[in-house]
């Protein structure tokens, strides 16, 4: 397990990834949660307006499996502690409970038993809710680090062609496969230890690897074009494609995207940065705050920023970015604070009291 200096001292390349990511998470939940997807489907959709939000907020489903190759690539090598499971649960607990008692108490929602249940119990639906179903996934790690370390390259490498195949490639074809997002994030974890565990030994003898950075703006070129075509589609056909090819996490040029971005920023050289590395930490507390419930996306995008009303404003961009930026910059701070004054005062009393038991493996 890595210990306490080297999570200091992690290089900045992925931690500025992680934080890239959670700002295009961020940006998708602007267009996707706010009403605006209504406002673009009943105005134009192929106006410069509405192309702009559609490209906006295209890469959520991207930026999640982007987040789950990083906890591959690091966690890979890593042993799941009884204290890291606790940390990630006390994480989602805190933000789940008190954002609930302050709406609570302000009377943005009325008391249910039910909701208190849920917002205790963390766990409401492994299907496609993010939270819980990477709690979930989270529990999975040790066994699949125990696989991962039994194959060899080859058996791995035909696995990822077999899961891959079903579960992403024929999906993207239009034939119906089910899962859910706990296999998902299996499959991606999968990915991620591939390329942690033999990049050096068969990637980089590939030419193509050499060529990382145009592969990778080549695939978000592609992300965006889809977009447009979609949205032309859509005006076409009055169905709702203009999201069809990143709809999903198992999408595949969703997931060729994601694999392309993350060995861009994997390879990229770039030293240890303190406030990089700090904000890094809080990338998961912005995505617990800000897409912590209904109540909290009405508030939020519908009451705070009310998107819907800025659709027609000539500061449209400005609007949008900006949002962005000071949803990510106030969600960073309270999660700083959450750290300094709880989780490190709980985690040093937990030391006392458990010694780092590994979660899986005895």
């Amino acid at each position: 397990m890595e210990n306490k200096t080297e999570m200091k001292r992690r290089d900045s390349n992925l931690e500025l990834f992680r934080i890239i990511v959670m700002l295009t998470i961020v940006a998708h939940h602007y267009v996707v949660n706010s009403g605006v997807i209504n406002i673009i489907l009943e105005n134009n959709i192929t106006s410069l307006k509405s192309i702009f939000l559609l490209i906006f907020g295209m890469g959520g489903k991207i930026g999640i499996n982007c987040f789950i190759l990083i906890t591959g690539y690091f966690m890979c090598k890593s042993n799941i502690s009884i204290k890291k499971f606790i940390k990630l649960l006390l994480e989602i607990e805190f933000y789940n409970i008190i954002i609930y008692l302050i709406f609570l108490l302000v009377g943005y929602v009325p008391f249910s038993w039910k909701d208190l249940f849920y917002k205790i119990f963390p766990i409401s639906s492994i299907s496609d809710s993010f939270t819980p179903t990477y709690l979930t996934f989270f529990l999975f790690i040790p066994f699949l680090n125990i696989l991962i370390h039994y194959m060899n390259e080859k058996q791995h490498r035909n696995l990822l062609l077999l899961c891959i195949t079903i579960f992403s490639i024929l999906p993207s074809l239009s034939i119906n496969v089910t899962f859910n997002y706990v296999e998902w994030f299996m499959i991606v974890y999968l990915v991620a230890a591939y390329i942690r565990l033999y990049e050096n030994k068969i990637l980089n003898k590939l030419t193509i690897c050499k060529w990382r950075e145009g592969i990778c703006l080549l695939t978000i070129i592609v992300c965006v074009f889809s977009v447009i075509v979609g949205a032309y589609a859509t005006k076409i056909l009055n169905r709702s494609l203009f999201y069809y090819f990143v709809v999903d996490c198992n999408k595949f040029l969703s997931l060729i995207t994601s694999v392309c971005a993350f060995l861009f920023f994997k390879n990229l050289k770039m030293k240890y940065h303190k406030w990089i590395n700090t904000i890094a930490a809080s990338a998961f507390g912005v995505f617990l705050i800000h897409a912590n419930s209904d109540a909290m996306r009405r508030w939020l995008w519908q009451d705070v920023f009310n998107n819907v009303a800025m659709y027609n404003s000539d500061y449209l961009l400005l609007y949008a970015v900006g949002t962005v930026l000071i949803i990510y910059v106030i969600c960073t701070c309270i999660d700083w604070f959450r750290i300094q004054l709880f989780e490190k005062k709980v985690l040093k009393f937990l030391d006392r009291k458990i010694f780092d038991k590994k979660i899986g493996y005895n």
